[in-house]
């Protein structure tokens, strides 16, 4: 007969047995990761480019976070259609069990599925839309791309430190494009400068004839330009030249995603001399982004890496860095309390999470398109670091 003790050991080393086995299984749970991203449409080229840098991430990672091998399930929203982000979102929560949210091209798509978020207490990681005020819409929302005010507020201090006095602002009429335009108009207004004009254009397909008439009436010294990058921006670039308002004197400045890397061999020599103020560039000098670059360039052939797919890129890092500190806990409260204040060095150079907005701070460089080497670049000559989101200040 064994001992009563001999039992009661075995017992207890059953249980602690059961206990680790269960842990190791969670554990060696897989991560789901849902992709909400316009993968057809006239903004495929947004998910396409967050795909490319996330799965970028994923190969040189091995694709395991935290003992957690990944596994990517990308929903195609089209573009600007919320009621198909929402109903993408509910899916991957629902019947897919994903762990994280992420994507997110345009802010239609963030908005719609904010309160998918909170409702299911799911990390929701933005990748690209640019709203100032998403982040105030989901207690899980972090966001590795950046704001319209954030991009915005260094041109226009450039612009007014450099003997630019009146400008005409031009703007798509969608939340990003508001942003843009407020805080073009506060920053620029407040060093001396003067809005002489202002116009909003539809978001599907505008005709910019009358526009660009109107503001070659107007004889401002500058427009300043906000668009979604992609048709518009070149066929904007197209008419501006078209109608020689370059050599009348009138300078375009503009949010770096004008000239995005994706756009600007389209655009040609009609984008030489634009300044433009942003947080990506593919001539950016540093190892990082030196590193990223040759990668991109060996994974995809043919595509040039632009601010989105290190957005890709970086949510992935996001995700991986704060799954570190969780020890692979993926679940909403935990991750977002981790992921506050993080930070790392990306290719675009320093960037961390505001720990009150959940908001990236990140450089904003000063830029000018030039040709390097006999591409198209926008290089950089100036910079302001660690800058936060003013829209929230």
């Amino acid at each position: 007969m064994k001992p009563k003790n001999f039992t009661r050991r075995s017992a207890v080393l059953a249980a602690c047995t059961l206990c680790l086995t269960s842990t190791l299984a969670v554990a060696a749970e897989p991560l789901k990761i849902g992709l909400v991203l316009p993968m057809s449409g006239p903004f495929s080229s947004y998910g396409k480019h967050i795909e490319n840098g996330a799965r970028l991430y994923l190969q040189q990672t091995g694709g395991v976070f935290s003992g957690r091998k990944v596994e990517l399930i990308i929903k195609d929203d089209t573009g600007v259609a919320p009621e198909i982000s929402k109903r993408a979102a509910q899916e991957l929560i629902v019947k897919d069990k994903v762990d994280v949210l992420a994507g997110f091209g345009l802010t239609p798509s963030a908005f719609a599925v904010a309160p998918i978020a909170t409702q299911a207490k799911t990390p929701m990681i933005i990748m690209n839309a640019a709203t100032s005020s998403i982040t105030t819409k989901s207690e899980y929302i972090l966001r590795v791309s950046h704001t319209l005010p954030q991009d915005t507020a260094p041109i226009a201090s450039w612009a007014a430190q450099n003997k630019i006095k009146k400008v005409y602002t031009l703007v798509a009429d969608f939340g990003p494009g508001h942003d843009a335009e407020a805080q073009f108009k506060k920053t620029f207004t407040a060093a001396g400068g003067e809005v002489i004009g202002e116009v909003r254009t539809p978001v599907k397909n505008p005709d910019f004839a009358p526009f660009l008439q109107r503001i070659r009436d107007a004889k401002p010294e500058a427009v300043f330009l906000f668009l979604p990058p992609g048709e518009q921006t070149i066929a904007f670039m197209k008419g501006f030249e078209e109608r020689g308002m370059g050599k009348a004197g009138i300078r375009i400045i503009a949010t770096g995603d004008l000239t995005s890397e994706d756009l600007i061999d389209a655009m040609g020599n009609n984008a030489l001399g634009v300044v433009n103020s942003f947080h990506y560039s593919e001539a950016h000098n540093s190892p990082e982004n030196k590193a990223y670059v040759q990668a991109y360039y060996k994974a995809y052939p043919g595509y040039r890496p632009n601010f989105m797919s290190v957005s890709g890129y970086d949510g992935m890092q996001l995700i991986a860095k704060t799954l570190e500190k969780t020890g692979g806990d993926a679940s909403g409260d935990k991750f977002v309390a981790a992921a506050k204040g993080m930070s790392w060095t990306s290719p675009r150079g320093p960037i961390s999470i505001d720990p009150q907005t959940r908001d990236i701070i990140q450089t904003i460089y000063i830029r000018k398109v030039e040709k390097v080497g006999g591409k198209l670049q926008n290089v950089e000559f100036d910079e302001v670091p660690n800058f936060k989101d003013p829209g929230k200040q």
